[in-house]
């Protein structure tokens, strides 16, 4: 039933790449089994991809650019809007942006951001969200979403990458305290990179007196062409502020938020130290 499914919601981009797969092979003389024996696939799931009952994934992309390609390239560029086809529609407009972000600075309040996640912390927030997904669709998630991490290794230009997290977002286990644990020391790996800040929100932030932060979420990026807009998501529905007057506004509170966290290292301290703690 999920593939009779996957075949009227086929996108454009799956639909084009089928398209042309099945021309180029039959081009080629090659049945589905010679095809799938050449990149590594049975000939079930090259007939998925022919029949858009299970569009290709990004490694089978991949290979069928080194087969039949023939250096046009098709086959590498859909990898981007096939990609793109498997993220949530709220967040497909911004999917890009971020992808080419000069700057890209978050606050999050309740969970790891998506771009610094883990496959196994991913699989458990998105398999336990409600309503409950397919297996499939699930596991199409998490490779989208373990993609957006390519952006850590973007050589030109290096895209530079800060994380505010609140402190709550590191005691909060989804699936298990050992997904947690790995979740963690994933978290502090990243933060040693030279491209990327990481700062926590103290949970007793709010018995001060003040909290920038109390209103939640945002991402204030900086676009390839030096634009500034800020991203806002909230149950499954987004807003990208680009008005000058509101992302500023939006930019100030932030800022504040910053300096109201721990310091880059006493956060790492944080992390590595909840890291290691055995739980059950």
């Amino acid at each position: 039933m999920a593939r009779a499914a996957n075949k009227l919601a086929a996108s454009g981009t799956a639909r084009m790449v089928a398209a042309f797969a099945k021309a180029r092979r039959e081009q080629m003389d090659l049945t589905q089994e010679e095809l799938g024996a050449l990149i590594g696939y049975t000939a079930s799931a090259i007939s998925a991809m022919e029949t858009c009952a299970q569009p290709a994934s990004d490694k089978m992309l991949t290979e069928l650019e080194r087969v039949l390609g023939d250096g046009m390239g098709i086959f590498e560029m859909a990898r981007k809007f096939v990609l793109l086809d498997k993220y949530p529609p709220q967040f497909q407009d911004f999917a890009l942006m971020e992808a080419e972000a000069v700057t890209l600075s978050s606050y999050e309040t309740y969970v790891v951001a998506g771009l610094f996640q883990t496959a196994d912390y991913a699989r458990a927030l998105i398999g336990g969200s409600f309503p409950r997904l397919p297996d499939e669709q699930v596991e199409q998630l998490v490779e989208a979403r373990l993609a957006r991490r390519a952006l850590f290794d973007r050589a030109e230009p290096t895209a530079m990458i800060e994380l505010i997290l609140d402190e709550s977002a590191l005691r909060r286990p989804f699936g298990n305290w050992k997904i947690l644990s790995g979740q963690l020391r994933s978290l502090a790996e990243d933060a040693e990179r030279d491209n990327v800040c990481i700062q926590i929100m103290p949970m007793e932030r709010g018995a001060r007196g003040t909290h920038a932060g109390e209103r939640g979420n945002m991402v204030l990026v900086e676009t390839a062409e030096h634009h500034h807009v800020v991203y806002l998501e909230v149950h499954d529905e987004s807003v990208l502020v680009s008005d000058p007057a509101k992302v500023a506004r939006l930019a100030h509170r932030y800022a504040k938020i910053r300096t109201q966290a721990l310091s880059p290292d006493d956060s790492a301290s944080l992390i590595r130290k909840l890291a290691g703690e055995q739980r059950t």
